[in-house]
Order: C-alpha cells, then structure tokens, then sequence
C-alpha cells in the first residue's frame, strides 16, 4: 500500500463522517429510514476503512501527514502509528454495532433527527483525536468530540439530564483550558508540539511540571480520573443507552490515549520517573480504584453503578501508564480494549432492560434473567469478565498488570487490583444472582406455586440482541489465550512506546 493511498485513507476515516453529518441531518426531511441507513452504513464505511489500515501498520509503516499549516510550527496533522491504529479500530468497531443497536432502541425516542448526525459526527471527531499528528489537532478534535458529545448528554432534555450536562461542560471547559495552557507551555520549551519528532521535553523543570499537571487535567477529566470525575456518573445514566457506551467504552478512552501520547511523545518514561511524576500519576489511579468500586457498592440505579464502576477501570489503564514497564504498559494497552467491550456490553444490556421493562433499580431487577435471558446472559458474561474471572479477558488485563506491578516489586498494586477485583464481585453479583434465582414475590409461594410460576420471556429486539452478543463474545475471544488479536496488538504497542515510538 502506497503512502498516498494511506493518507487518502487517513483523511476519509476523519472526514467522512463529518461530511456525511449534514446530509444525515437533512435524510430526516426525506425518509427516516434513509437517516438510519446512512448512519449505518457511515460507521461500516469508517471501519472498513480502518481495518483496512491493518496490513500497513503491522509491517511496521507509519506516517506523519500536515494537512495545513496555522502558524509557523503550528499546523494540523495527521498520524499513523500502532498506538492511533489500535484506538481508532476499536473505536469503529464498537462504534458500528452501537449505531446498529440504536436503530431499534432509538425508535421510541424522540428528537431522531438530531441524535443520529451528532453520533456520527462525534465518530469523525474521535478518530481525529486517535490520528491526530501534533498536540494542537489532537485538542481541537478533543474539544469538537467533547463539545458535541454535550449533545448527547441532554439528549433526553429532562431536568436531571440538563443539570448532569451543565456540569458535564463546565468539566469540559476546565478540562480543554488546562489542556490549551500545556500546549503553549510545551511550545514555548520545545518550539513545536508535533508527535513525530521525538521527545520534546528531555529535561525536568518547574514548568515542564506544570504543563504535566494541565494535561493531568485535561486528559483526566475524559478518563474519569479522580477527582476530576465528577461530571461521569451523572452524564452516563441520562444519555441514551447506546450513548452511554460509547461515552464510556469510547470516548473515555481519548482521554487515556492522550496521556499515552503525553508520557511517551512529550516526555518519556525516564523523565517521568526521574522527576517523580509517575508518584502523582499512580496515587491518583489508587484512589480512582477504590473510590469508583466503593461508590459504585452504594449506587441502585444500575447506570449509575455501571458509570461508577468505569471510573474504576479507568484507574486500571492509570495505574498501568504509572509503572511504566513492559508489563504494565501491555496491560494498560490491553485494558482498553478489554473495558471497551466489557461496558460496552454492560450498558447495551442496561439500556435493553430500561428500554423493555422501564426498570432501572438493582431491586426491582430481581427474576429479570427469566423474562430476558439472553440479554442478562450477555451482561453476565461481562460482569464475570469485570470481576476478573478466568478465562476471560478482564482476567487477562489483570493478570497482566499484576505481572507489571511485581516486576516494578510493587506488590501493593497486586493488593489494589485484588480488592478491586472484590469489590466488583460485590456490586455485579447482586445484580446476577437475583435476577436469575429470584422472582418478586417468590417467597411468599408455597413450593406448588413456585413450580407453577410462569415466566414472561420478553427480549430485546434481534438486532439489539446481536450487538450484545458480539460484543459479549469478545469477552471470550480475546481472554481465551494470550495470543489473541487484541494482546498481540498491545504487545506491539508496547514495545512501539517503550523503544521511543519512533
């Protein structure tokens, strides 16, 4: 594949779905069903785009492309390496099958016409923050996903989803001046912030740690990084289901990606650990740890458990980026993908029994297993995968982070990771165990009655059914062995990082 063919492919996986936002929105005057198609077939078009990228990337091809220039050293760019490879195609598969199952959820929502485009606009947005070339274009799509992401968050226009986007875009706006302020602090010391020229602070200083601090921010914010978290659980639970996902199997992951660039392109991991940042970077992920597991134990709205317990798994990737070894970053990588499909599933399967039952109370969703057993068959296996039972893949990322924290001779990360581990078992087996050995009222039928009791199968549409399906086969695919697609990508991406990324 040529380089030419490569950065025409680059600039359509970016530009497509900005392009097709428009027409998208004015398909409304003509046919919804035209809408739905061209949504779809949009996000197809972008995965088969990026998986087309896989021969490239995997033989070692990378590209740095200036689309336009500013100002002098200041341009808007694009990038292809293993890192931005391995988000934007988990980001476009996850994507796709999202957009797939809101055709059915969505079809009793209101305000269609707005939220299809907005979707897909905030796809385009993404992918030009996992190949974005330098630090400027990496913050403008940042801010154009999270701003247009507050879109999303408001899309059900009650009071609760109002109030939870003012907070969501306050936290933006703080979180995109911190991140504007590194920028300009890392241009005035190195004189550009492109991502293809090597390392661009090589030396520690009072304002080098500034501008680590703002992009702490910046990032941490979308990471749902304590404490800067606090817009997530109430964004999570009033946006739409299949947008709740991709905030949180997705979009949260930018966030994570722009700190991988900042601690392997900007800095490095030896002036990281010379200055002592990686101190402040793995307390921070600690107590992100424990408090998203420990809050999440208090939560009954199950959206809101679910948003806790992302806060938590972020904290994973963190503590990973903090250690900084072969090990730990592998299992950083591989995390990623692991939750992306993880809470994907989680809050499909949430929104299938909201969208179904009207219930979203762990009480009330006792005997839920009977009448939906294949879409709490699906949010199991991903709870398991949660909690971190073998052989699938959260087990894997676990195990492989763990590996990273010994070989640091950490073992106390170990413990973080094994109470954790607990801690989900906590939250996630209330919701299981009831919902598949228990009935309202059971309890109060004699044994003749019990036997007698009639359960009401009421599953989720096909196509919501497959989403989740494929979603929580994942869970299985890629935790059976360590040489599955998803953990050579990442073993790759490490060793790419850690030999400088260049």
């Amino acid at each position: 594949m040529s380089q030419s063919t490569v950065i025409a492919i680059l600039i359509s996986i970016v530009g497509l779905p900005i392009l097709m936002t428009p027409v998208i929105m004015y398909s409304c005057r003509v046919s919804e069903k035209l809408r739905n198609a061209l949504s779809v077939v949009t996000s197809a078009i972008v995965f088969g785009l990026t998986c087309s990228l896989y021969p490239f990337v995997i033989g070692g091809g990378e590209i740095q492309y200036t689309l336009f220039e500013v100002l002098p050293n200041l341009e808007i760019s694009l990038r292809l390496d293993i890192l931005s490879f391995c988000l934007a195609i988990l980001a476009a598969f996850v994507w796709f099958l999202c957009t797939v199952y809101s055709l059915d959820y969505m079809a009793k929502e209101h305000a269609c016409g707005r939220y299809y485009p907005v979707l897909i606009f905030t796809l385009g947005s993404c992918q030009g923050i996992f190949f974005a070339g330098d630090l400027f274009s990496l913050f403008v799509f940042f801010e154009l996903m999270s701003l247009i992401a507050y879109i999303l968050v408001i899309h059900e226009e009650t009071e609760e989803a109002l109030k939870a986007g003012y907070k969501y875009l306050v936290m933006t706006i703080i979180g995109g001046l911190a991140l504007f302020f590194g920028i300009i602090i890392i241009f005035e010391l190195g004189g550009t912030v492109s991502l293809g020229v090597g390392v661009i602070i090589e030396e520690v200083s009072a304002l080098a740690f500034i501008a680590f601090i703002c992009f702490l921010i910046g990032f941490g914010m979308k990471a749902g990084m304590f404490p800067l978290h606090v817009w997530l659980p109430d964004a999570h639970p009033v946006a739409p289901s299949p947008a709740s996902a991709l905030l949180s199997g997705i979009m949260l992951k930018t966030g994570a990606y722009g700190l991988i660039r900042v601690i392997f392109y900007i800095f490095s991991p030896d002036l990281m650990k010379s200055g002592g940042w990686d101190v402040v970077l793995s307390v921070l992920a600690v107590i992100t740890i424990l408090l998203g597991s420990a809050v999440a134990l208090t939560q009954n709205d199950i959206k809101r458990r679910l948003a806790y317990s992302s806060i938590s798994q972020l904290g994973y990737v963190l503590l990973g980026l903090s250690v900084l070894n072969s090990n730990a970053v592998i299992g950083a990588v591989f995390h990623i993908f692991s939750h992306a499909f993880m809470k994907s599933v989680l809050f499909l399967a949430a929104g299938a029994i909201i969208w179904k039952t009207g219930k979203r109370q762990v009480d009330d969703l006792k005997g839920i297993g009977m009448q939906m057993p294949v879409t709490m068959g699906c949010f199991s296996l991903a709870a398991f995968a949660m909690i971190g039972i073998p052989p699938l893949n959260g087990f894997l990322s676990k195990w492989t982070l763990a590996l990273g924290a010994l070989d640091a001779n950490m073992v106390v990360f170990v413990l973080i990771l094994l109470i954790s581990s607990l801690l989900n078992a906590l939250y996630y087996l209330p919701i299981i165990i009831p919902a598949f050995f228990e009935m309202p009222g059971a309890s109060r039928l004699n044994d003749h009655e019990h036997q007698e009791l009639k359960f009401d199968i009421r599953e989720a549409t096909p196509a919501m059914l497959s989403v989740m399906i494929i979603l929580a086969l994942c869970t299985i695919i890629f935790g059976l062995t360590p040489n599955n697609a998803a953990f050579y990508l990442s073993r790759l991406t490490a060793e790419y990082l850690l030999m400088g990324g260049f």
